[in-house]
């Protein structure tokens, strides 16, 4: 069977020229070509991982040296719905990760992480359990928008194996939480007998795992998805909503389609590149990192302990450094790192204290005296000045890079795989200032340029601006 659904994932398409590989991403199911000389084979990254995972076995990963499952249960109250984990209450102050450096979650206060798939899926367990942590691990339930045909009942069953068998792998560990059965399968949803098959596994679950409940997670959660779940997946023990931009709405959620249900929230953050303000170019203003911290901070503070009756914990994303239109656009860290001041915001969040070192504090670039809103138009090879202004909250010194790359030209949706983009080179002068010198390059198109601004404690804060190139006029 197993065979079977790898055979059906994989797709031979005739190319010109070589490709790329697509690898790992935070948000959705994946996908890799590989370039075979003039064809390329293109294969459902979960479901390889999680069949290279089984190969050897569908067996428990419990051992004497750090112990057998730990009960985790929802449970109703008179106040509301809670998790309770060895009979205690625990309200889940998470992240959403990848790779298996937590330490950092821990540190600054956080008990859980979550994940979108299952590889390394044992080591994100183990390194976890190191550090106190729980995992909520997402099961590779595969959606419609990556080819996956719900009225196959063939395939249904052979993903249903598929999923069972990983269940029983790591249904023991002691740093299991819960079991995410899909991520947003909503995202681009036209069969709702996706969420049969969720219930099914869920079920299945239930039966063989009597120790962690299920949930699965949805792109917002407004009243029709929410009934389609309790209509087509109602074995599930919890709903988990993704919320950006759209979380102003979890008020209006919280009467209506989450009044009587328990819920977590399992990714919010900055606002999301489709809901923030445009150049006139169609070029997304990314906010700096101070105005994320801001809007984070009173995100938490003004919509989600508000509304906590029946909210399980949540999970801010993303713990890590990924690309998504920029590099820093939903990164907490960055690439070389150096945490932002998100996270002093969280550890104010878990912890009811400020850490005692903080981020330095940024303002928005400016470049020829105009900010990303006011439109920023160059003429190619005409030299300007780019400014911005940092305080450190602590007084400490702080150091400066600035960066120029080309818009990205990326289309991808639900966090798909983005390639990172290149710096431009020898553009720049006085890079390490906090006033450069830019000059236009020599091709008009669309630019951003980013500003990295570092303390001498490690941490870090950043700003970018997009800007239109143009030739000069005649």
């Amino acid at each position: 069977m197993f065979v079977s659904l790898l055979v059906q994932t994989l797709i031979v398409v005739p190319v010109a020229h070589p490709t790329s590989v697509w690898s790992e991403n935070a948000h959705t199911v994946r996908w890799v070509r590989i370039n075979f000389g003039k064809c390329v084979l293109r294969v459902n990254i979960p479901i390889l991982i999680a069949i290279a995972a089984l190969a050897i076995g569908p067996f428990s990963v419990a051992n004497e040296q750090i112990g057998g499952p730990i009960k985790v249960e929802v449970v109703e109250t008179e106040s509301g719905f809670q998790v309770l984990r060895d009979g205690k209450p625990y309200f889940v102050k998470g992240a959403g990760a990848t790779g298996i450096d937590y330490g950092t979650v821990a540190e600054n206060g956080g008990n859980s992480i979550r994940t979108w798939a299952v590889d390394m899926a044992l080591d994100k367990l183990d390194a976890a359990h190191r550090h106190g942590l729980t995992v909520a691990l997402c099961l590779p339930v595969v959606s419609e928008r990556f080819g996956f045909d719900y009225d196959n009942s063939e395939r249904v069953q052979e993903q249903f194996e598929l999923m069972e068998s990983i269940v029983l792998r790591y249904k023991d560990h002691p740093a299991l939480l819960a079991w995410i059965v899909g991520n947003e399968l909503n995202y681009g949803m036209r069969n709702p007998r996706v969420y049969d098959a969720v219930n099914d596994i869920s079920k299945r679950i239930h039966e063989i795992d009597p120790f962690h409940p299920t949930t699965t997670t949805v792109a917002g959660a407004d009243p029709n998805i929410v009934r389609i779940l309790k209509r087509h997946a109602p074995d599930l023990d919890y709903i988990s909503i993704q919320l950006y931009g759209a979380i102003a709405d979890l008020p209006k959620y919280a009467r209506s389609s989450l009044r009587d249900v328990p819920f977590m929230i399992t990714e919010w953050g900055p606002l999301g590149h489709w809901e923030i303000a445009m150049t006139p170019w169609n070029a997304p203003i990314e906010h700096t990192s101070s105005e994320k911290a801001q809007r984070v901070a009173e995100t938490y503070s003004d919509l989600i302990l508000p509304n906590n009756r029946n909210l399980l914990g949540s999970n801010i994303f993303f713990w890590g450094q990924k690309q998504e239109r920029t590099p820093t656009w939903y990164s907490m860290f960055l690439e070389s790192g150096e945490p932002t001041e998100v996270v002093d915001v969280m550890y104010y969040i878990w912890n009811g204290e400020w850490p005692d070192n903080r981020a330095p504090a940024i303002s928005r670039i400016t470049v020829g005296g105009k900010n990303a809103y006011d439109g920023i138009r160059l003429t190619v090879g005409k030299t300007y000045d780019s400014k911005v202004e940092v305080q450190d909250p602590d007084g400490d010194p702080v150091t400066f890079l600035w960066t120029l790359k080309n818009e990205s030209d990326s289309t991808g949706e639900g966090g798909d795989f983005e390639e990172s983009i290149d710096d431009i080179p020898l553009l720049i002068s006085d890079r390490f200032e906090s006033t450069a010198k830019l000059t236009a390059p020599s091709s008009p198109g669309k630019y951003r340029i980013f500003v990295y601004a570092y303390d001498d404690q490690g941490n870090a804060a950043h700003a970018n601006a997009p800007m239109l190139v143009e030739n000069e006029p005649q």
